[in-house]
C-alpha cells in the first residue's frame, strides 16, 4: 500500500514558493516579496499602486532579472488600446514596398508587427509583461486587457492563423491612480501598495547604490529629505530616485548640509535636485518666513 503524500502544513511555505526574494538592486520589503510570489502561483496579474518615485515600474525589471527571464515593457498611452498590444498590420510599409519594389508584397506576413502582448504569447519561454500605467488608457482599456489575458491567444485575421501562449507570463501592472480601475479587473489580480520607504528601508537603498556611505553625510542628507516630505502642502514630495541623485551630486561636489534646526531652501544645496514645481519652492520660502512661534508640528524635523 502507498502511504498518502504528506499534505503541507499551513504554517510551512514550500521550497518553490519563495521565487523572488528582491535582487542585489532592488529592496524588497517582505510585503512586497510575498505579493510577487503570490502572483507567480496563481498565474494572476500582479496590480502595483504607490506615489511616483516608490519604484513600481523599476520592480518588474528586477523581477525579471531575479527571475531569469526576459522583460517585455508595454508603455501605456491615453490612446492606447488592448488590441494594440497583440500586434498591427503596417500597410503603410506594404504601400511603400509595392511602389519602390521592395519584398514580395504578397507575403502578408512581413507585414505583421507583434505588439508586446503579442510578443509575450508569442514567446518559446516564459517571459516577465510590464503594462506600465494603465490607467492613462480609457476605461474600457483595463477589461478589454482582461479579455486578452484570459484567452491567452489571438487570431490574426490577416493571414488567418491563430497565436497561442506556449507559457502564461508573469505580468506586472503599474497604477498612479489618475482614474479608478473596474472591479472585474482588479478581482483578477494580485494586488500591493507600496508604501513610501520609512528611513530604515531607505538607508539600505541607499546603500545599494552608495556602498559603504555612512555617517554625517548620510544622517544629514536623509534628516533634509524626510524634512522636505514632512512639509506640509507640497503638490510633488521629493521621491527615491530624486534623493539617489541629490546624494550622487553632494557625493561629486563635496557640498556640506546645513547642521540642525529649520533652515531656509536657500541653505540647501542644490534644491533643485529634489524640489521641482515652483510653488513648491515658494512654499517653502514662506514656511522659512514664519516667525519661530507660528511653527507647526508638521515639517519640525527640518523645515519651518
Amino acid at each position: 500500500m502507498i502511504p498518502p503524500e504528506k499534505e503541507p502544513s499551513l504554517t510551512e511555505e514550500a521550497p518553490t514558493f519563495r521565487r523572488f526574494t528582491g535582487t542585489d538592486g532592488y529592496v524588497a520589503s517582505r510585503a512586497l516579496q510575498d505579493a510577487v510570489n503570490v502572483a507567480l502561483s496563481l498565474e494572476r496579474p500582479l496590480l502595483l499602486k504607490g506615489e511616483p518615485g516608490t519604484g513600481k515600474t523599476l520592480l518588474a525589471h528586477h523581477v525579471a532579472r531575479g527571475l531569469g527571464m526576459d522583460l517585455i515593457v508595454w508603455n501605456v498611452k491615453s490612446t492606447t488600446k488592448a488590441r494594440d498590444g497583440l500586434y498591427v498590420y503596417d500597410t503603410v510599409q506594404r504601400l511603400n514596398d509595392a511602389r519602390f519594389g521592395e519584398g514580395d508584397v504578397r507575403d502578408i506576413r512581413r507585414y505583421i508587427r507583434y505588439g508586446p502582448l503579442g510578443r509575450a504569447f508569442a514567446s518559446p519561454e516564459r517571459v516577465v509583461l510590464l503594462i506600465d500605467e494603465v490607467d492613462k488608457a480609457d476605461i474600457e482599456f483595463p477589461n478589454d486587457l482582461l479579455q486578452e489575458l484570459d484567452v491567452m491567444s489571438f487570431h490574426v485575421l490577416e493571414t488567418d492563423e491563430v497565436v497561442s501562449a506556449r507559457h502564461r507570463p508573469m505580468v506586472v501592472v503599474t497604477s498612479n491612480a489618475e482614474k479608478e480601475l473596474p472591479d472585474a479587473f482588479l478581482r483578477r489580480c494580485v494586488f500591493h501598495y507600496i508604501d513610501f520607504p520609512d528611513e530604515d528601508q531607505m538607508r539600505a537603498i541607499v546603500d545599494v547604490h552608495f556602498p559603504g556611505l555612512a555617517g554625517k553625510l548620510l544622517d544629514d542628507a536623509l534628516q533634509v529629505f524626510y524634512g522636505l516630505r514632512d512639509v506640509p502642502g507640497l503638490r510633488k514630495k521629493p521621491s527615491t530616485s530624486e534623493l539617489l541623485d541629490w546624494i550622487r551630486v553632494l557625493l561629486a561636489s563635496g557640498a556640506r548640509l546645513p547642521e540642525g534646526g529649520p533652515a531656509a531652501p536657500g541653505d540647501v544645496p542644490f534644491l533643485g535636485t529634489l524640489v521641482k514645481m515652483e510653488e513648491d519652492l515658494q512654499t517653502l520660502t514662506a514656511r522659512a518666513a514664519r516667525p519661530a512661534a507660528d511653527v507647526r508640528t508638521a515639517g519640525r524635523r527640518f523645515f519651518r
